[in-house]
């Protein structure tokens, strides 16, 4: 008995060891989900997800300047890969764990017609829309304006958030009207929650394709190894296809 008692707590006090927190810079879009994979991920390894939501460009300046992420969850391609070059980053370990939609959202009810017409019609007093030198969702957008030819017209109506939580939240708010966001922020299981909504044609602004990375912090840290292999895994990408991501 006494042997066994010792066993038991050999495995209690070994599990406690190894099990540890990761420190996760997370994109604004990605929110929802990664709430669901940390809670998913923190049942089933018994490490600890230590999660902050913004956007992209400020943590790219934040990892640059000591920041102690551990990993990154971006909203681009891009950055994750330049902070690999820079040596900021283990590049490869680089990943595309999901690929964002873009969409025109009201909070109201009927404003936002199927085809996006509204935008052209101009029934709205702002058009709110993510810092689009931060944020890759808001350079999206304005890739949006420019298929449509609306740039300049809509110029002077822009309102900009630092980040596409920041956008969703004029939009929720009433600060705004009209605006562009991530669909996952108002679709959940393939169904719009609320308002009404134009889900942008992929052919109207560059592929939002999210990469993750470990980063240099991250090095020899079984939670942030686990968690990017936890990401890849089909519990994982169950809920990022929930959100509407493709992969």
């Amino acid at each position: 008995m006494k042997r066994l008692a010792s066993a038991w707590l050999a495995l209690m006090v070994t599990g406690m060891v190894r099990a540890g927190d990761v420190h996760v810079a997370v994109a604004a879009n990605f929110s929802a989900p990664m709430k669901e994979i940390g809670a998913r991920f923190e049942r089933e390894t018994g490490h600890k997800v230590l999660a902050t939501a913004g956007a992209t460009g400020k943590f790219y300046a934040q990892i640059k300047h000591g920041a102690p992420f551990e990993v990154l969850l971006a909203a681009d391609d891009e950055t994750p890969a330049r902070l690999g070059k820079e040596g900021s980053a283990v590049a490869a370990t680089r990943f595309t764990y999901a690929i964002g939609k873009l969409v025109l959202w009201s909070a109201q009810a009927g404003l936002v017609d199927p085809q996006g017409q509204v935008l052209a019609q101009g029934r709205f007093e702002h058009l709110a829309i993510a810092n689009p030198t931060l944020a890759p969702y808001g350079a999206a957008a304005m890739q949006t304006l420019d298929k449509l030819g609306l740039r300049e017209r809509l110029a002077a109506r822009l309102v900009q958030g630092d980040s596409i939580a920041q956008t969703h939240q004029f939009l929720v708010s009433g600060a705004a009207t009209l605006g562009f966001v991530a669909m996952s922020q108002v679709f959940s299981g393939g169904k719009l929650q609320s308002g009404s909504a134009w889900v942008v044609p992929a052919d109207m602004y560059a592929p939002l394709r999210q990469d993750a990375v470990l980063l240099e912090r991250g090095k020899g840290k079984p939670a942030a190894l686990a968690f990017l292999r936890y990401l890849k895994s089909e519990p994982a990408r169950e809920v990022i296809r929930s959100y509407g991501y493709a992969l």
